[in-house]
């Protein structure tokens, strides 16, 4: 019997939190499905040559079956998406996978599947995102201004960092990581885990805990792909997603603490904003916030406490 063959596609160092959860998705497949498929994991397209940007329509065409994406790739078919782009929305991580297990979640994949090529097998924690820098301390928006920051490839996202005071450039992963080293971008924003596995801090000497922004990431797979398989692959599969995903999610929430433990300050200073200072930022990113609460349905903002 020829194998069924299932690519996967991601787009970070292999002992990345996302990456060891796709490593357990395959691990369990296999045990699962033994010979009858045949897994394979491209930890990161970045390698070759490709930025992060194409996983979407790498799954779309076939080219894989799986992968995972932060959710701001798919904000323009499915709008909804954007409650994750908004500043100081999401404060407790827990309560978004709340959301993202239940009805809202269901609504995300309904529209996933509709707008696009992909059908969506699980949310994973992207984070909540703070800043760093090679500039300076950031205690206050002040401090942002001026300062090039590389942003997602999302135009709220720069809505937000220019109402902050930064001059924002929107560049996929692997523009950042090849320009890392220059003064193209002086800021950034990732969440701690991939400030690390990218090797920000080597760069970056200023890193600041806003915890501005919390996202999510889909795992996807082709929609033709899953209704070709046989039932007892797509159970296997659906079930090793979800094995993946509590994995994912598990290391998400430990991350912070084992990256600050493995900085160096010597190297890097990590500036914890008192109460006050947090205001701050909150304040000057209010407009943007009020601005597309209007357009978004405020039971997205409920699912969300």
């Amino acid at each position: 019997m020829t194998p069924i063959v299932l690519k996967f596609g991601g787009y970070q160092a292999p002992e990345s939190l996302h990456n060891r959860a796709a490593a357990l998705f395959g691990r369990r497949l296999r045990e699962k499905l033994g010979d009858r498929i045949r897994f394979e994991l491209t930890g990161s397209v970045l390698d070759l040559g490709r930025p992060s940007g194409d996983l979407v329509p790498m799954v779309e065409r076939g080219e894989l079956s799986f992968c995972y994406i932060s959710t701001v790739r798919f904000s323009g078919a499915v709008p909804e998406f954007r409650i994750f782009e908004l500043p100081f929305v999401v404060g407790d991580r827990r309560a978004a996978w709340k959301a993202l297990d239940g009805e809202f979640g269901e609504h995300l994949k309904g529209r996933i599947a509709a707008t696009t090529a992909c059908r969506a097998l699980g949310f994973w924690d992207n984070g909540f995102r703070h800043l760093s820098n090679s500039v300076r301390p950031i205690r206050r928006p002040e401090d942002c201004r001026g300062l090039r920051i590389r942003t997602q490839m999302s135009p709220l996202h720069g809505e937000v960092f220019r109402a902050l005071g930064f001059e924002p450039i929107a560049a996929d992963i692997k523009e950042f990581v090849e320009n890392i080293a220059t003064d193209r971008f002086q800021a950034q924003d990732n969440p701690l885990a991939n400030i690390h596995v990218f090797n920000v801090h080597k760069f970056h000497r200023y890193i600041t805990l806003t915890g501005h922004l919390w996202g999510a990431s889909a795992m996807v797979c082709n929609r033709e792909h899953y209704r070709s398989w046989p039932a007892q692959v797509r159970t296997a599969v659906d079930a090793a997603a979800a094995e993946a995903t509590a994995l994912q999610r598990k290391l998400a929430a430990e991350q912070d603490g084992e990256v600050l433990g493995r900085l160096d300050l010597r190297d890097n200073e990590v500036i914890h904003l008192s109460g006050a200072e947090r205001a701050t930022f909150v304040k000057a990113v209010e407009p943007v916030l009020a601005r597309h609460r209007k357009e978004l349905d405020p039971k997205l903002f409920a699912y969300l406490k």
